[in-house]
């Protein structure tokens, strides 16, 4: 076990990371994709549970293909894994080429400049080294078109430098049956035809646990193995991620009063109200409060379900204890916001937002205990 610098006396919050769950859910997408390999996506500081971590115990489940976002992320997982094949997914930056050459990382290049830079580069270092081509079949966001992509395929004697990899990105994979995936499949077999021997990789976490035509050579899962949820219609794997709060204290409200900023939320009947120390300061969504028209997030205090009550604020959020026994809950116990069967969607649905961004914006003034 591993803990943060953050003693826990004095923290608000108690994040604790399931690295047994996170090679666990690894181990079953490996399992489900057979005989696509999986490669391990721990970009956003390993999807918010710590890049360092995530990779290692990842590692340890076999992958050897990471994905990161930025050069400097691909930098902190270097030092820990020496052997691990690396890409960078946010494209070649400029002045960055000797960097990528002397850690032994692959730059996935999404624009005819970046691929010349790059051809440049190999040319005048005198080493022919590797990249991934990304291809946008529908995104819009990075990427060839595929009309360049087929220009690059017909001068690829030319190109100067091995193609480690051919991909693209799914846009609506976590809609089943959605017609834009049908057509960037579509263009990425069209594509993919013209590089036969180059490794291809399509599949997201959606794509991954679902239709197996979309898996490829390399599916490229990220918040399914993190414990989340990547369509409605598939249940999540392990939970790798738990959050309890601190009580700070316990206090009655009179019916009619209200609770907290905005006199959003009033108080139907005399309550109790346990104060959490813990607000959106520590990525915890403001949206994810509750109010007279409509309900919140959830905790479980001492075994039961408690709605929130009011608005979050920065450091701080209320829950409805009333129901709690009296004697069952002290300042200083802990509330669960996830875990105890609250997922991920428990902050994200009222939200209004997705799994992802809860992960990956928990604070950082949580002690952090990693087993």
């Amino acid at each position: 076990m591993t803990q943060s610098h953050i003693p826990l006396a004095e923290a608000g919050g108690l994040l604790t990371i399931d690295l047994g769950a996170l090679r666990a859910n690894f181990a079953e997408i490996v399992r489900r994709v057979a005989p696509a390999e999986v490669a391990a996506v721990v970009k956003g500081d390993g999807y918010g549970i710590g890049l360092v971590q995530a990779g290692t115990a990842l590692w340890q489940a076999g992958a050897r293909r990471f994905f990161v976002a930025l050069l400097s992320e691909a930098h902190t997982l270097r030092t820990v894994l020496p052997e691990a094949e690396i890409f960078v997914l946010n494209g070649l930056f400029a002045g960055t080429e000797g960097a990528y050459r002397d850690s032994r990382l692959i730059p996935v290049l999404g624009s005819l400049p970046e691929i010349a830079r790059w051809q440049g580069f190999c040319t005048a270092s005198g080493a022919a080294l590797p990249a991934a081509i990304h291809v946008d079949t529908g995104m819009n966001r990075l990427g060839l078109s595929p009309t360049e992509a087929i220009n690059l395929a017909e001068g690829r004697g030319d190109l100067g430098f091995p193609l480690a990899l051919l991909m693209s990105h799914l846009a609506c994979a976590d809609e089943p049956d959605h017609p834009l995936t049908a057509r960037q499949l579509e263009d990425f077999r069209a594509v993919r035809a013209l590089f036969p021997d180059v490794p291809a990789s399509l599949a997201n976490s959606a794509a991954a646990m679902g239709d197996a035509a979309l898996h490829f050579d390399l599916v490229r899962p990220g918040i399914v193995v993190y414990g989340g949820r990547p369509r409605r219609d598939i249940a999540p794997l392990k939970p790798v991620v738990r959050l309890d709060l601190r009580i700070a204290q316990l206090r009655h409200v009179h019916e009619g009063e209200t609770v907290g900023y905005g006199g959003a939320q009033t108080a139907r009947r005399p309550s109790r109200i346990a104060i959490l120390s813990a607000g959106y300061a520590d990525g915890l969504p403001r949206l994810a409060g509750a109010s007279d028209e409509r309900p919140g997030a959830e905790a479980v205090v001492a075994g039961q379900r408690c709605p929130l009550i009011g608005r979050i604020s920065m450091d701080l959020l209320a829950v409805d204890v009333t129901e709690v026994p009296e004697d069952a809950v002290q300042p200083g116990d802990w509330a669960t916001l996830i875990g105890e069967g609250l997922g991920l969607g428990n902050l994200a649905h009222p939200s209004q937002t997705i799994d992802y961004e809860i992960l990956t914006s928990l604070g950082r003034r949580f002690h952090r205990r990693w087993t």
